[in-house]
């Protein structure tokens, strides 16, 4: 069995501000992953960015200063 683990999901307007994210995270080094927005929550592109919880309070401040707009921001377990 899985055990769930404390996320925080990003969820985006365009499919062009999720890839924008993906790539951003990736040459900072900002750990996550693109995922299909989970039924719990809707997006207008149907994608969001997946990280640990412990990992967004480190790079939290990271994200916001990459300036991609995100719709919300949602603290799932996953």
């Amino acid at each position: 069995m899985r055990v769930k683990k404390r996320c925080m999901v990003l969820t985006f307007h365009t499919t062009t501000d999720a890839m924008a994210m993906e790539k951003k995270c990736r040459e900072w080094e900002i750990p996550g992953r693109l995922i299909p927005v989970p039924r719990d929550i809707s997006a207008g592109c149907g994608l969001a960015w997946k990280m640990l919880y412990d990992d967004y309070e480190v790079y939290g401040t990271g994200i916001d200063n990459l300036a991609i707009p995100f719709q919300e921001k949602v603290e799932l377990w996953l």
